[in-house]
């Protein structure tokens, strides 16, 4: 499972940076490898075709239905890279793959069984939090060479607002699950998630875009634990 979701990963990653080559030239990205010189454009395209050729057979190691979910996960994805990142839609692969990350997990289980639902939606509150954060470093260079995807359309304020907003959402669902009350270890981290929320908020607002970011990857992984720590 671990392997199918890294193959997964390395899939979209490698071929998002394939596809946006040209685009990370003009935007002057010296910090992707392929504008700065470091990679060849080729070997990344076929690292990508690699890694995707993997992730279905290892996908497939948790039974159909778990790969059938996770093959649709990455697809949205790829349809994110391609197509929907320069449209009013873009949020919705980050929505769906999100989501359904927690079923491939379940439902390669021996019970094939669907997550709760509260759990595919604060999943999914993550990604589109995730989403309107993601982009917060490159807007101007994105405006440049004309992606004009959702949070470009809601503006820096308004991707700020949305995202900490969805973030916070994602971290009150998993506190309010239906299960038994809060231990000591779970309102620390409630705690800690809320303090890195607001975090997120307050450093993007001041121009902080790539604290923010990781911020956001710290209130992310504060709500994965909550989760966890609650074993519901």
């Amino acid at each position: 499972m671990a392997l199918a979701v890294l193959t997964g990963q390395l899939t979209v990653g490698w071929s998002n940076d394939f596809i946006d080559r040209d685009r990370d030239r003009l935007a002057e990205r010296t910090d992707k490898p392929i504008p700065a010189g470091l990679i060849p454009a080729p070997v990344v395209r076929n690292s990508a075709v690699v890694a995707a050729a993997a992730c279905a057979p290892l996908s497939l190691l948790s039974g159909w239905r778990a790969a059938a979910v996770h093959l649709v996960a990455v697809g949205a994805a790829l349809c994110y890279n391609t197509w929907l990142k320069r449209t009013v839609f873009s949020v919705v692969p980050y929505i769906v793959a999100f989501a359904l990350l927690p079923a491939f997990v379940t439902l390669g289980a021996a019970r094939h069984r669907w997550p709760p639902t509260w759990t595919m939606l604060a999943a999914a509150l993550l990604g589109a939090g995730a989403h309107f954060l993601n982009t917060l470093p490159d807007l101007a260079a994105d405006a440049r060479t004309g992606v004009r995807g959702l949070s470009h359309r809601c503006g820096p304020t308004g991707s700020v607002l949305i995202g900490g907003t969805l973030l916070g959402a994602a971290l009150a669902t998993v506190a309010a699950a239906p299960d038994e009350s809060l231990d000591a270890a779970a309102v620390c981290l409630v705690v800690a998630g809320s303090v890195a929320v607001g975090g997120v908020i307050a450093t993007a607002l001041v121009g902080r875009a790539r604290l923010a970011w990781n911020l956001a990857l710290a209130a992310a992984g504060l709500t994965v634990a909550l989760y966890l720590v609650r074993g519901v």
